[in-house]
């Protein structure tokens, strides 16, 4: 990032950050020319645009004013990485806390039809500030466990928000209290039809790499074919299944008692399985490729079989970049499982489709906001994962 340059007070240089610039802006553009939250009467009619002087007490909304005034100012100008991570996170707790009391503060007592929503000054604010933590991080070079500790801060803050009720007068918290039994239904099948496709996936996966990986004549065939999956649209790949899984359903006894049929869970599960498989092969394939050959002669040397090579030598130096093809997997599951709710997978998806359905945004977000929290997570957790694995190899070679 450039930064240019100018003269503060006495002749001090005040450095400019460029990225900081960008930042400011969005964070002016939220705070004063968008609307910080939404009032609609009902959860159909058409909502108020509110200002933040509008949507909070009046002291709250000039101490807002003021706080991103001065986080606007830190990102503007060059300063300590560390300040500029504390101030913005600062900031996006404040607006987490003070959108929840815009809602109470907008909705009428005793009023159970009025809805609250963020605005897009709101999103925009978040998105900029949540650049700035980003930003201040990657310059600060934190280690895993650092890295874990701020998303266990967030999560933290997250749930204390939640339990505590700070959110519950918004849209998105109502349409969840009336729909909280289906939400965990639909959330345990998201995360079932993720994780579930990713483990059958490293299960089949794994030995297919290594199979690869020896038999080279094998590799660009079975590599083309998982390629040639990745390349099918999800939709078309969920309707491509319908048939075969419903004929298996009709005519294999016992399959339909099990859960197969031509639509729901399990055409959902065999697509991202078959999605899954590629990254998961190909890394093993490129991790066993990348082991030192000195490693393997002197693990021959000492006389150990291709099963204890694989087993010891090969596959522990191999683990990290199998384990970033797990990470791309997770991740990309996550998000293609909201896809599922089409063809009657459940999922997040669920949400999702019926808020499209029925103009119903907040519905929308009810489906979308835990879908991507949930990839964030695990590629955060995943990324530290990965990290902490290459630094304990580097210092097993190193001793």
């Amino acid at each position: 990032m450039g930064d240019g340059m100018i003269q503060g007070k006495e002749g001090m240089p005040l450095r400019i950050d460029k990225l900081g610039i960008v930042i400011a802006a969005l964070a002016v553009y939220g705070a004063l020319l968008a609307p910080f939250a939404t009032f609609r009467a009902n959860r159909i009619v058409q909502g108020e645009a509110k200002a933040i002087l509008e949507a909070l007490p009046p002291s709250l909304g000039y101490a807002l004013l003021a706080l991103l005034a001065f986080a606007a100012a830190i990102a503007f100008f060059k300063t300590p990485n560390l300040v500029r991570m504390t101030v913005a996170f600062a900031t996006l707790v404040a607006l987490g806390v003070l959108i929840g009391m815009a809602a109470n503060h907008l909705t009428p007592p005793e009023n159970t039809y009025a809805r609250v929503s963020p605005a897009s000054g709101f999103w925009v604010m978040v998105f900029a500030f949540s650049l700035l933590v980003a930003d201040a991080l990657t310059r600060l070079n934190p280690g895993p466990v650092i890295r874990l500790l701020v998303l266990a801060a967030v999560l933290a803050i997250a749930g204390a928000m939640l339990i505590g009720g700070g959110w519950d007068g918004l849209s998105m918290l109502k349409e969840y209290a009336s729909r909280a039994d289906t939400f965990w239904k639909e959330a345990g099948r998201h995360v079932t039809l993720a994780l579930g496709s990713l483990a059958a996936a490293t299960v089949i996966g794994l030995p297919l790499g290594v199979l690869c990986h020896r038999v080279e004549p094998l590799r660009a065939g079975v590599l083309n074919v998982l390629n040639a999956i990745q390349t099918i649209p999800s939709i078309a790949l969920f309707g491509i299944l319908i048939a075969p899984l419903g004929w298996i359903a009709i005519h294999v006894p016992g399959a339909a008692a099990i859960g197969i049929r031509g639509i729901g869970v399990a055409p959902a599960f065999v697509a991202l399985f078959l999605y899954s498989l590629l990254p998961v092969v190909a890394n093993t394939v490129v991790g066993l490729a990348g082991v030192p050959r000195d490693a393997n002669d002197a693990a021959r040397g000492i006389g150990m079989t291709d099963w204890q090579r694989l087993a010891g030598i090969e596959f522990p130096l191999a683990f990290p970049v199998i384990l970033t093809g797990i990470r791309i997997v997770l991740v990309q599951n996550i998000g293609l499982a909201t896809i599922a709710a089409l063809i009657g997978g459940g999922g997040f998806g669920v949400f999702v489709f019926q808020g499209i359905g029925q103009t119903a945004m907040d519905l929308v977000l009810l489906g979308a906001v835990p879908t991507v929290v949930l990839a964030f997570a695990a590629a955060i957790v995943l990324d530290a994962l990965i990290e902490m694995t290459v630094t304990d190899r580097n210092q097993g070679n190193a001793a």
